[in-house]
């Protein structure tokens, strides 16, 4: 089953980090994705930028309205995320406890949907049967 390992943080406070201390930072999220990708776990995932770069979409009544920035104003937003392939809830939850995340933030683990009894097959899915 596909886990979703949702990365929420406060934003800022790397404005005084100096060029070492990021490659330092970053090295621990490397050898995190290593990690996935050698246990054979590794969906997807990526960083993302601040929130201030988004763009949000509003779906009405026959019209899209679309604003920038973020949905929600708040403290914790999202900074990045991770999809894996895991056996069970606690082998993602495992993982996500390994995180190399900054000191108070949050994972949060979700099961991403399985639409078979609805007749849908997920593009993933697809592609796996067909190999």
């Amino acid at each position: 089953m596909r886990y979703m390992l949702a990365i929420i943080g406060e934003e800022g406070g790397w404005e005084d980090v100096t060029p070492e201390q990021m490659k330092e930072v970053m090295g621990g999220w490397a050898a995190f994705d290593d990690k996935l990708l050698a246990d054979g776990v590794w969906v997807a995932g990526d960083g993302l930028q601040p929130s201030g770069t988004a763009t949000t979409v509003k779906i009405g009544e026959g019209e899209a309205t679309v604003t920038d920035g973020p949905f929600a104003e708040t403290k914790e937003q999202l900074g990045g995320f991770y999809l894996l392939e895991c056996d069970s809830l606690d082998e993602a939850l495992e993982y996500a406890k390994q995180t190399p995340a900054s000191p108070g933030s949050s994972i949060e683990v979700r099961p991403v949907m399985d639409y078979g009894d609805f007749g849908y097959v997920h593009p993933l899915d697809r592609e796996k049967a067909a190999s």
